[in-house]
C-alpha cells in the first residue's frame, strides 16, 4: 500500500523525524489561510498524488506571497499530471501540500528497504539527492552507498556514523545524522515498511536535517497490525480493478498488454507473462488466484480480467496442488456463462483432478482451446489474439 506524501511526513514526524511545517489542502482558499498560518514565506505548493516527477511535471510550485499561493493551488487543483510514473494517461490532483520554504545548504538521497538478496533491511545514500536515484545508479553506481542492517541489532550507532561520515557530515551533523537515521529505521520497522524513501534528505543553512520529502509503502499482509496507516488508503489514486482484486483476496495488477493471464501461484504467473513475451505477446495483467482458491474467487478474477477493455484474448495456466483442476474449470466456466466471452480462451491445466478439470471444460460447451504445456498454451493464445487483431483491423 502507497501513502500521499503529507501522510507519509504524518508518519515520520510521530517518531521524531523533521520534516517540513505543513498542512495538505483541498481548495485554493483553504492553501492562502495555511500560507498565514505558517508565518513569512516563502511556500511551496506541491500536488498530492501517488507517483514521483512531480517537479519535472510542474506539480511543485515555490511561491513569495499568500496571494501566489492561492493561484499556484487553484491551477493544480482538479488538473491532471502527467509524469514519468504516472503513464500518459497522469493522475487527477485533489489536495495539495503547502510548506513552508526551506533555506537550504545541501540535498542528499537516503532510504530503507527490504534487499531480498541478503534477507535483511539495508540502508541506501547517496550524495545526489533530489534527482532520480535510478539515473544516479545507472551513471554514478559509485556515488550509492549500501548498509546492511542485521535484524537481531537493528541499525547501530557505529553504521549511522559510518554513513554520516561518507556523505561528508562533519562536526555535530554526525550526530544529528545518527539520530535521523535511527528515527527512520524505528518507523520502518515499527510501521512493516517495505520501502522508506526521502529524497532529498536536506541539509539546511541552519545546519538542521529535514525529510523535505518522503515517500512510504508498506507489507499489505502487515496492515491488519496498523489500522491508522491502513486507513490512509487513497482508493482514488488506485486501479479499480485492483481494488476489486483486493476484496476477494486475489493478487492483482494490471499492465499495458492485451493478452490476459489467470494463474495460481506468483512464481507460474511471472513465468506465464515471460513465455507470453517470449512468443511476441503482451500480458495484460499478473493474477495469482492463490493455492487454495474457491469458485467464487476464480470467477471473480475472470470476471476482472474480462472487464479490462484491452483484452484480446485470455490465457489460463494452472498447476493444481492445493488448487484442484476442476475448482478452476467449475469457475471459468461460471464467470464465461455469466459474463459471456467473446475473445480466445486457452487453458492449460496440470495437477490434482487434471482428467476431471479437462472434462468439465470439453463438456461445457464453450469455445475453449486446451493446450499441453506452457509453451503451447502461449504459442496458441498469442496466435490466436494476432488472428483477431487482424481480422478486426482488415474489418
Amino acid at each position: 500500500m502507497n501513502v500521499h506524501e503529507y501522510q507519509a511526513k504524518e508518519i515520520l514526524r510521530n517518531y521524531g523525524v523533521p520534516v517540513p511545517d505543513g498542512h495538505v489542502c483541498y481548495n485554493s482558499a483553504s492553501a492562502r489561510d495555511w500560507a498565514r498560518r505558517l508565518g513569512e514565506g516563502p511556500w511551496v505548493v506541491k500536488a498530492q498524488i501517488h507517483a514521483g516527477g512531480r517537479g519535472k511535471a510542474g506539480g511543485i510550485k515555490l511561491a513569495s506571497s499568500r496571494d501566489e499561493v492561492r493561484n499556484h493551488a487553484r491551477s493544480l487543483l482538479g488538473t491532471t499530471l502527467v509524469t514519468p510514473q504516472t503513464g500518459p494517461e497522469g493522475k487527477a490532483v485533489k489536495r495539495v501540500l503547502v510548506e513552508k520554504g526551506i533555506h537550504i545548504a545541501r540535498e542528499l538521497y537516503v532510504s530503507l528497504l527490504v534487499d531480498r538478496s541478503t534477507g535483511q533491511v539495508t540502508l541506501m545514500a547517496s550524495t545526489e539527492g533530489g534527482v532520480n536515484i535510478e539515473e544516479v545508479a545507472a551513471t554514478q553506481p559509485e556515488k550509492i552507498l549500501h548498509e546492511s542492517i542485521a535484524p537481531l541489532t537493528g541499525m547501530t550507532p557505529f553504521q549511522c556514523r559510518k554513513i554520516a561520515f561518507k556523505l561528508g557530515f562533519v562536526g555535530k551533523e554526525v550526530a544529528k545524522a545518527q539520530n535521523f537515521f535511527t528515527r527512520l529505521y524505528e518507523a520502518f520497522v515499527s510501521s512493516d515498511c517495505s520501502l522508506l524513501e526521502v529524497n532529498p534528505l536536506v541539509l539546511t543553512e541552519e545546519g538542521e536535517l529535514l525529510a523535505l520529502d518522503a515517500k512510504l509503502n508498506f507489507d499489505d499482509n502487515a496492515l491488519y497490525r496498523h489500522p491508522r496507516i491502513r486507513d490512509m488508503r487513497d482508493y482514488d489514486e488506485e486501479d479499480p480493478n485492483e481494488i476489486e482484486a483486493s476484496q476477494y483476496d486475489l493478487s492483482y495488477i494490471a499492465l499495458d498488454g492485451n493478452i490476459g493471464c489467470l494463474v495460481n501461484g506468483a512464481g507460474l504467473a511471472m513465468a506465464t507473462m515471460d513465455i507470453i513475451k517470449h512468443c511476441g505477446g503482451e500480458p495484460a495483467n499478473f493474477l495469482d488466484v492463490g493455492g487454495g482458491a474457491s469458485i467464487e474467487r476464480v470467477t471473480e478474477a475472470f470476471k476482472i480480467i474480462l472487464s479490462d477493455p484491452k483484452i484480446e484474448g485470455i490465457l489460463v495456466n494452472i498447476f493444481g496442488g492445493i488448487m484442484k483442476c476442476d475448482v478452476i474449470a467449475t469457475g471459468v466456466i461460471t464467470a464465461a456463462r455469466q459474463v459471456g466471452i467473446t475473445v480466445p480462451l486457452v487453458v492449460r491445466l496440470e495437477g490434482t483432478n487434471v482428467a476431471l478439470g479437462k472434462q468439465l471444460l470439453a463438456e461445457s460447451g464453450l469455445d475453449i482451446v486446451a493446450a499441453d504445456g506452457m509453451a503451447d498454451a502461449a504459442e496458441k493464445i498469442v496466435g490466436a489474439v494476432r488472428t483477431r487483431v487482424a481480422g478486426k483491423a482488415r474489418g
